[in-house]
């Protein structure tokens, strides 16, 4: 098939091109590259199959495809803050862009959503019949509110003209590929870690999080857009929890580092637990994750070494 993938240059968009292609399908790569890289897609640029496009999915655009993943959209708190209204745009406007074109073409489309739109949970784990505790005007709200539209959008176009649509919520997402400068957690510690600087936790490290390596989310999304009717939300993420704390003692220990923890303020909104119920991804496709997270991080920490070492560690990878 035809498929096209918004945010394609980006961590998990590139991973997904690359399975994209081994399955043989040809892979329209659309980003505007504010957070993606060309240096991601590399090993893709001479495949027959791969076309990049650069383009921002705030603009409408015409193309024929026969399925859309819509990934598009700043994912790391350092980002999507730095431009929130352009946040908000590409959640709402680039999706509404996405679904019209998805109806004009009849291309089944898949939303990117996150755990985000959990909020601050008060349900643990995290299913997706619960509808969130989510601060609307607070310094996240431009990714999580935006997401959660995004959702809205996708079952409003499915309800009232058709549009296939599959919606992912995808929890903490890493390995290879993630940006040595995107203030998520993974890269953080392991970047601080590997430089012997202090590993920075916020708050007193007890908040949790489950840790989903790249490659299995990518198997989810696939399993998700294959044949079948799922229109309602989806988990994709690790239930494997840990706490803050204790995963940058894990890293601490991978990496074989001097680094010392050091405890910051916690920032505003962030959410104190974080673990998916994956019993629907389980039943409806199969799915769980297979790769456990100290193997994940091993070869994670083995990418970031690299690019430390190639003298790349200033870049934005």
């Amino acid at each position: 098939m035809r498929v096209l993938v918004t945010g394609g240059a980006g961590f998990i968009g590139s991973h997904l091109c690359e399975r994209l292609i081994q399955d043989g399908h040809d892979v329209l790569c659309l980003d505007n590259l504010f957070t993606g890289s060309k240096r991601n897609i590399d090993q893709l640029l001479d495949s027959h199959r791969f076309e990049l496009i650069r383009h921002d999915i705030i603009e409408p655009i015409l193309l024929e495809t026969d399925r859309i993943f819509n990934l598009a959209c700043p994912a790391s708190p350092v980002h999507y803050q730095y431009n929130p209204v352009k946040t908000i745009k590409t959640n709402v406007m680039g999706t509404i862009n996405m679904l019209g074109l998805a109806k004009r073409v009849k291309a089944r489309i898949l939303q990117a959503s996150t755990s985000e739109v959990y909020g601050d949970p008060l349900v643990h784990p995290q299913c997706e019949n619960y509808w969130g505790n989510v601060n609307p005007i607070g310094i996240r709200s431009c990714y999580d509110e935006g997401k959660r539209v995004a959702e809205t959008l996708m079952m409003d176009y499915h309800r009232q003209n058709g549009v296939d649509i599959r919606i992912v919520r995808i929890f903490n997402t890493y390995g290879p590929r993630m940006a040595l400068n995107d203030g998520r957690v993974v890269s953080n510690f392991i970047v601080q870690a590997l430089r012997g600087e202090d590993i920075t936790v916020y708050g007193d490290g007890q908040q949790t999080r489950s840790f989903c390596y790249v490659d299995d989310l990518v198997e989810g999304l696939i399993l998700l857009m294959k044949d079948g009717n799922c229109a309602e939300p989806v988990n994709i993420g690790n239930p494997a929890e840990t706490s803050i704390l204790e995963f940058a003692t894990r890293i601490i220990d991978l990496t074989g580092s001097s680094s010392r923890i050091v405890f910051m303020d916690l920032p505003s909104d962030d959410p104190r637990q974080r673990q998916p119920d994956i019993t629907q991804a389980r039943r409806m496709l199969g799915w769980n994750p297979r790769v456990d997270v100290e193997t994940g991080l091993k070869k994670t920490i083995e990418y970031f070494e690299r690019i430390l070492n190639t003298g790349r560690g200033d870049l934005d990878i």
